[in-house]
């Protein structure tokens, strides 16, 4: 039997489903035929089958590199729900536990097991792991979130770092190595620091069309965010806030608002962390309140919407936490609000890190990346992909596809702003510059003889709102420094000079008093169901919930949503015909078949 077909076989008799995605068939038939690969591909779009078929495909047992203690066993627990032989080591098991999964790795009873990258380069591990090789036991290498190695990145790990041994310890085993995102100066540090050199590289479209892009810009932030949650309750999702502390805050104000809701960062004790993350995985409807320390892995398929109520500290950063809503390839909504105060911050925390001269540069290039992409006037998919190098239509699926702004000739506008900067020697933030240009004899003005300069009052064809508009655009745009040294105070690039001189013209867009769409929006685009499939569609999700339970895993890992749906809209009547369902694979059939078929036919 070749590769092609196996893997195709194993694609559907364990996994359930018909056909395979995008380059899944082609990473598959690499590494399962002995070549290293770098695998870059959206969350949701079947990262995990192009290591877990490779891994049944060929003989022996294969490690999976991950850095996600906390859902390994969920992980473990899906695979084991499909009839495959998988297990973890890590540091929460007891030494009798880890002692079981490592016999079961000898005699050949695993297919694949989840190790942390701290685990794996003990020197017991690694022994083991020599002893392995030697017996021709060892299958492939999967290194799971891949970009934790860059060291400037988002979620670097040190320990991966060291992962290169692998190539240099075991060189006839294969590599994988995947990652959901990764610019290319990423990319080109996981090739380099993995010992990737010779490895063929997938690259899949980033884009996730079932995401709905929103940025507005934030005046009262909690307000904004729960009247973009009206009509959202019981879906889950996840906010993203700054600071521990407004975690905590926000994660109690939507609770008391009727959103329940739980917060996660760094700061709280380990068992609650882990408690609430479980809670999450477990239960439908429940909002969590995070800071980038929740999130990478995450499988939770239903998470219907990300929000952002500070802006995240790169457009990279923003892709992957986006990335969280909708892995079920359902209709979900990436929200966010942000200010120029976020835009200080940022810049303030590039200032204040322990990185070099040249990574500095990067990683502000990276965030004014984000700014172009908030303040951008053109579609918002757009944007986001051509910054991973794609080229895109406009996607009819963000609000600025759907509610197009106004474009006007910003140049004078722009050049009174700059020359306000200027006259005041680059000591000031918006709130002042804004008083100048309006012509606000305020206190604070007059005791800086700013009512003398000839700015004062030039602005006062536009409000406040508008002027806040320009400054952002202004520093989206790379013609103002935001310095958080100065106490946000706006200071001029060299790109100013020519606008200042009239060299450049600046289109600008008209501020938007957006509103957050009602869920319904998004609602309407899942396929509905009639009433009698919605309601043995709700009698699935019951047994569901009940099963998941009685077994302690996520309902997920019984079966996906999508699966349900198409159990209620086709009805199969036999065992045969529940072979068609995506998603019901041979154990999932010999498992609960019988009783999802009484289901049906008591709905009929």
């Amino acid at each position: 039997m070749s590769i092609a077909t196996g893997a195709l076989d194993v694609l559907r008799n364990v996994f359930g489903y018909p056909a395979f995605r995008g380059d899944q068939a082609e990473v598959i038939g690499h590494v399962s035929g002995g070549g290293d690969a770098l695998v870059l591909m959206p969350t949701g779009g079947g990262k995990s089958l192009c290591f877990q078929i490779p891994a049944l495909l060929r003989p022996g047992c294969t490690v999976v590199v991950s850095p996600l203690i906390a859902l390994m066993q969920d992980q473990v627990d899906a695979l084991t729900q499909l009839g495959v032989k998988a297990a973890c080591l890590n540091s929460t098991m007891d030494r009798r536990e880890a002692q079981s999964v490592e016999q079961a790795m000898f005699s050949g009873n695993l297919d694949l097991v989840y190790i942390a990258p701290e685990r794996l380069l003990l020197d017991r591990m690694l022994a083991m792991l020599d002893a392995l090789y030697e017996a021709g036991k060892l299958a492939l290498f999967a290194i799971d979130e891949a970009h934790c190695v860059s060291q400037w990145g988002h979620d670097f790990r040190p320990e991966y770092l060291q992962l290169s041994a692998l190539h240099e310890r075991y060189p006839r085993i294969p590599r994988i190595a995947l990652t959901a995102t990764a610019d290319q100066a990423t990319r080109n540090e996981i090739l380099v620091r993995l010992g990737l050199s010779e490895a063929r590289i997938f690259l899949s479209s980033f884009d996730r069309p079932n995401i709905r892009y929103t940025v507005v810009e934030k005046d009262n932030a909690k307000k904004q965010l729960l009247g973009f949650l009206a009509g959202r309750q019981g879906q889950a999702g996840i906010a993203y806030c700054l600071s521990r502390k407004k975690v905590e805050e926000t994660a109690a104000w939507l609770s008391a608002q009727g959103y329940p809701a739980l917060p996660y960062h760094a700061g709280l004790p380990a068992d609650e962390r882990a408690a609430n993350q479980r809670r999450f995985l477990r239960e439908d409807g429940l909002i969590m309140c995070a800071t980038i320390a929740f999130g990478m892995g995450i499988d939770k398929p239903d998470v219907r919407f990300v929000a952002h109520l500070d802006l995240p500290k790169s457009i990279e950063a923003y892709y992957q936490e986006t990335g969280r809503a909708g892995r079920d390839g359902e209709p979900s909504e990436a929200w966010m609000a942000y200010g120029m105060q976020d835009v200080a911050l940022q810049h303030a925390r590039i200032a204040e890190s322990g990185a070099n001269e040249g990574q500095k540069i990067l990683e502000s290039q990276r965030l004014t990346a984000l700014l172009a992409y908030c303040e951008a006037p053109r579609c918002r998919r757009q944007v986001l992909l051509n910054y991973f190098g794609e080229e895109h239509q406009p996607c009819g699926n963000c609000d600025i596809c759907t509610e197009p702004p106004e474009l006007w000739d910003g140049t004078q506008a722009a050049q009174k702003a700059l020359s306000a900067i200027f006259r005041t020697g680059m000591r000031f933030g918006v709130a002042h510059l804004t008083d100048i240009l309006r012509g606000k004899a305020t206190e604070k003005i007059r005791q800086w003889n700013h009512d003398q300069l000839p700015t004062f009052g030039v602005g006062d064809d536009l409000d406040e709102y508008a002027w806040k508009s320009v400054f952002r655009q202004l520093a989206a745009a790379g013609l103002v420094h935001v310095d958080m040294a100065e106490h946000g105070a706006l200071q001029l690039t060299e790109s100013a000079r020519e606008v200042l001189k009239g060299q450049r013209t600046v289109q600008l867009r008209r501020p938007a008093r957006r509103k957050a769409l009602p869920a319904k929006y998004a609602q309407s685009k899942t396929p509905s169901l009639s009433p009698v499939d919605e309601a043995l569609f709700q009698s699935l999700r019951r047994w569901r919930g009940d099963t998941a339970r009685e077994q302690g895993v996520p309902a997920y890992v019984i079966l996906h949503d999508r699966t349900l749906r198409e159990l209620a809209e086709v009805r199969p009547t036999s065992r045969g015909m529940l072979a068609s369902i995506t998603g019901m694979g041979a154990t999932k059939i010999e498992h609960y078949g019988d009783k999802i078929l009484a289901l049906i036919r008591s709905a009929n």
